[in-house]
């Protein structure tokens, strides 16, 4: 049976949402009853017969407890729509650069190559970068609503302080985050505590307000007036502490697991566990609260350490101890970390300022990987294994790749101009000059769309030269740049593919995925979480018939043998309702796109056995070719499961 890690995080996670909407509830239940308490007893002379419980079922309560429940929800929604921008509004809440891609500076440009690493080895789009030029201590997270609009954003402590193995710790328990799909309720935490603490800030309001009129005013009835308002302020104050407690009660419910979790998949993915045991280390040592921003409460659930102090850490903090986590890592690992930085500081500085030691150690190894022509998992191995994970040779993969880049390639494909025409250069690579010329020349004359051959020419050689193995990792490594377009500029980068693509009345699998990879990407719908709507394969039971009988087709030239493959892989599907319809004929690619995108709304768990499908037609004669290659990474990255680099033939 396939192992369903990734996808049963995925599930695990919508699953947090409810638990988040159910502590928040709670919440508000409390917190508006506290209030009720106070409003009882500063009413209580008018009505000092009633009973507490009869006064709260009474206009008065039922007012004040609706009062208190409107006041939250709309400071939740407040914030609400003040984070509908997603990753990069968070990131400019608290007031951080986005990294320039041209950066000279030597830690961002080390910043800038883990991630790309990193990303790359998942198969998921490099996430943009931000950095927090005003924070000295080491801290980071990541925020969006899904990875196509991730951002991750980085103190400069953490450039300055880490060297390249514990940042690389520090990027892969963030990318952990990223797979697991733990963004987005991190986001929607942010918003529900603005509600939380709305109490207290209306009672912070008041009593700033009872001491201004102090000043200003002598009467006795005025400083009846006062006192009460005072009062009630001091009150509201108090609530809304309360209501601290509580939203860091829902922040450690919420954040602890996974904590732990992202930790241990930055070992997975790094093979390192004293790398980010370090980089723990070196928090334990200062601190990794956030100075700058007003937000570092608000945040501290989403951060790689704690961002803001508070008592009773230990129960309250939306992280383990850090010792804890150190030790949670690999036994013994605190022990061998003191003695190191103790014993060792001039080794550790040593290796800090040599940021390519890691990549040279895993080039040998890398090179191999990209020239395999050998599936690196047999039969025995389900696909969807490898899906939301990095494995050491993923990682070799993408360092050796990254490596054999030349600088001028990859500096084009951090520019506006560039990313563009990589996609150009990309669909028209096989072509002649004149048949390129001919193609392109149907693009509008525009400032940034327009065809440029003196780019296009610097491009081609690289991509020429590293054959098809470049032309997705290429893509996601434009995809910070073109999601940096205005939505028109990303309409016209998308129609025009599109009118290029069906020019010649014929699409390959590439220029299908790269269509498709833009769309997905790019379109307006990039950032929306997709909701889920069918639970079982009844309801899609169509487009399983349209998706597999495009992978047996891909996958077998004889007719025969595809239509073996195509009724093996659909059997599993249907029990129970005798022989599968037959193969499909042509699949138009307008069919394919709707087909995948309902099968997107299936639940996370039912989606394995569909990439298990898939792989199982490929696979069927132990080698995975190039079309091949480019159709499962359309078909995962369509249903939202990042599937690292292959191997192939």
């Amino acid at each position: 049976m396939a192992n369903p890690g990734f996808f049963e995080r995925q599930a695990n996670a919508r699953r947090n949402t409810l638990l988040l909407i159910l502590l928040f509830s709670v919440a508000v239940v409390l917190i508006a009853l506290a209030v009720c308490v106070v409003g009882y007893l500063v009413t209580r002379g008018e009505d000092s017969g009633l009973r507490f419980d009869h006064w709260l079922l009474g206009s008065h309560g039922l007012a004040t407890a609706g009062a208190v429940v409107v006041l939250i929800l709309a400071g939740s929604l407040i914030r609400w729509m003040d984070l509908a921008g997603g990753g990069e509004r968070v990131a400019k809440m608290v007031n951080a650069r986005e990294l320039d891609p041209s950066s000279q500076d030597a830690d961002e440009r080390r910043l800038r190559n883990v991630v790309e690493e990193m990303a790359i080895a998942s198969g998921i789009p490099v996430p943009r970068l931000y950095v927090m030029d005003n924070e000295h201590a080491i801290n980071a997270f990541v925020a969006g609503y899904s990875p196509n609009e991730a951002v991750m954003v980085m103190t400069r402590g953490a450039l300055t302080e880490l060297n390249r193995d514990e940042l690389q710790g520090v990027v892969g328990h963030e990318f952990s985050h990223i797979l697991n799909g733990d963004m987005r309720i991190n986001v929607r935490l942010i918003a529900l505590l603005a509600g939380i603490l709305t109490i207290g800030q209306i009672g912070f309001f008041l009593l700033r307000g009872a001491s201004v009129r102090h000043h200003v005013s002598s009467s006795r009835n005025r400083n009846n007036g006062q006192a009460i308002l005072l009062l009630v302020g001091v009150a509201l104050a108090a609530i809304g502490y309360v209501g601290v407690f509580f939203g860091r009660l829902i922040q450690a419910a919420v954040s602890r697991e996974r904590e732990r979790l992202a930790d241990a998949s930055s070992v997975q993915f790094t093979r390192n566990p004293e790398g980010i045991g370090g980089a723990l280390y070196k928090i334990g040592l200062g601190s990794g609260y956030l100075e700058s921003t007003s937000h570092a409460s608000d945040m501290n659930h989403m951060c790689f350490g704690e961002s803001t102090r508070m008592a009773f850490s230990r129960l309250l903090g939306s992280h383990p101890p850090i010792d804890e986590r150190i030790n949670a890592i690999q036994p013994g690992l605190l022990s061998r970390l003191k003695v190191r930085f103790r014993d060792q500081a001039a080794t550790t500085s040593q290796a800090a300022a040599n940021p390519t030691d890691q990549a040279v150690r895993c080039f040998a190894s890398g090179a191999s990987a990209i020239a395999s022509t050998r599936v690196s998992h047999g039969r025995g191995q389900p696909m969807s294994q490898r899906v939301g994970t990095v494995t050491p040779a993923n990682e070799d993969y993408a360092v050796a790749l990254l490596r054999r880049l030349p600088p001028s390639f990859r500096d084009l494909l951090y520019t506006r101009t560039g990313a563009v025409q990589l996609c150009w250069a990309l669909l028209t690579r096989d072509m002649s000059d004149d048949e390129r010329n001919k193609c392109l020349w149907q693009i509008p004359d525009t400032a940034l769309m327009r065809p440029q051959p003196e780019i296009i020419n610097r491009l081609l050689p690289t991509l020429v030269s590293e054959g098809d193995v470049i032309r997705f990792p290429a893509l996601e490594l434009a995809m910070p740049i073109l999601r940096q377009l205005d939505p028109e500029e990303k309409k016209l980068l998308i129609r025009h593919t599109g009118e290029i693509v069906r020019a010649d009345g014929r699409v390959t699998l590439f220029e299908l995925a790269l269509f498709s990879f833009l769309k997905r990407h790019l379109g307006p719908d990039a950032g929306h979480t997709v909701s889920v709507r069918y639970r079982s394969y009844r309801k899609v039971s169509a487009d399983l018939e349209c998706l597999f009988s495009l992978m047996a087709r891909a996958a077998s030239k004889h007719p025969a043998e595809a239509e073996k493959l195509y009724q093996e892989a659909l059997a599993s599907f249907m029990p129970g309702q005798g022989t599968p319809p037959g193969l499909h004929g042509k699949i138009t690619v307008k069919q394919l796109q709707a087909s995948l995108a309902r099968l997107n709304q299936l639940s996370p768990m039912l989606k394995p056995a569909i990439i298990d499908a898939c792989g199982y037609c490929i696979l069927h004669d132990g080698h995975i070719d190039v079309r091949e290659y480019e159709l499962v990474r359309l078909i995962a990255d369509q249903l939202d499961c990042p599937l690292p680099p292959l191997s192939t033939a």
